[in-house]
């Protein structure tokens, strides 16, 4: 009974960390196509960022 609840434990820790570096993903494409589109709209010469 233990080693079954520990599975199911394991397994629910191990998809959440998959869901969630899924998404970690789609929120990094998010970012460099914004960065992308900076880019493109002021030239490699100009910077958009201000850090």
């Amino acid at each position: 009974m233990g080693a079954l609840i520990l599975f199911l434990l394991l397994t629910l820790i191990l998809f959440g960390v998959g869901f969630a570096a899924k998404a970690l993903w789609w929120v990094a494409l998010a970012f460099v196509v914004v960065w992308i589109l900076g880019l493109v709209a002021h030239g490699p010469d100009r910077r958009w960022y201000y850090w």
